[in-house]
């Protein structure tokens, strides 16, 4: 198989990652993709530095089975702490994920940025240097949104527990005046609705979907990796090595060319 054929290989910790799944054949059309959610091991957030490299190792081990041209992890946990080192061990472009700090701290206007993110994630050496790098000037509340990822990946998104968890991580941040809420973990886009109905009209939800899309693109057109056939039907493959029914819920509206099934990874 020609490597423009190929498919786009995405992983996350869980059925987070698919929304950066979406955001990327919504950009990439004609690009076939497969992704894996390793729901078993979720959240990674709470793991050592050691236990997510080799669980993003193991993730890519089988990505490349899948023979696919390109990587994303569509993890903020995984790339904080492993892509690093999955960039010096793999010959493959690998597109990550952080937290969009950046462009919360060029807009805020009160000077106050929330991060809802994971204990990972925020720990991590990389997220250290990119607030260090953008938000100088700016107050970065973290918040470490601990049971969020295993509500989302139980089917319970628009339960009143989970109500109840977000409201008691996001109070504290709006009285804190911040402008702009960072959502540093790729499950909580789909608590976007929510977030909505709990935060005051002037906060900003910023997630890092469209970025990491566009990314993907610019990587692959700089590697020449584009399928150039751009109205051919793609086909995208999605796994779970947990129980499927909660990626199946999440990904039924998005489109018909596609497969979902349990696989052990």
């Amino acid at each position: 198989m020609k490597e423009q054929n190929k498919p786009i290989g995405i992983f996350d910790s869980g059925v987070g990652g698919s929304s950066i799944w979406k955001e990327i054949i919504t950009l990439l059309p004609s690009e076939d993709t497969v992704f894996l959610a390793d729901s078993k091991y979720a959240p990674y957030g709470k793991r050592s530095k050691k236990e997510i490299l080799e669980l993003s190792i193991k993730n890519t081990e089988k990505l490349l089975e899948f023979d696919c041209k390109i990587i994303v992890v569509a993890c903020n946990t995984a790339t904080t702490n492993a892509i690093k080192e999955l960039r010096s061990s793999y010959n493959i472009p690998f597109i990550g994920i952080e937290p969009a700090i950046k462009p919360a701290a060029i807009h805020t206007k009160t000077n106050k940025v929330g991060v809802l993110a994971t204990k990972g994630t925020l720990s991590s050496e990389l997220f250290a240097k990119t607030s260090d790098l953008y938000a100088q000037n700016i107050e970065v509340i973290e918040v470490i949104g601990t049971g969020l990822v295993e509500l989302i990946e139980d089917g319970k998104i628009e339960s009143t527990e989970m109500y109840d968890l977000l409201h008691s991580y996001i109070q504290p941040l709006i009285e804190k005046n911040i402008d702009y809420l960072v959502l540093g973990c790729t499950h909580y886009p789909y608590l976007i609705p929510i977030l909505k109905n709990i935060l005051p009209d002037n906060v900003t939800i910023i997630d890092s979907g469209e970025a990491v899309a566009r990314q993907t693109k610019a990587i692959l057109t700089q590697h020449q990796l584009l399928n150039p056939v751009s109205d051919r039907s793609s086909y995208h493959r999605l796994y779970s090595n947990a129980t499927i029914d909660t990626l199946k819920e999440i990904i039924k509206p998005t489109l018909s060319n596609y497969s979902a099934e349990k696989l052990d990874f």
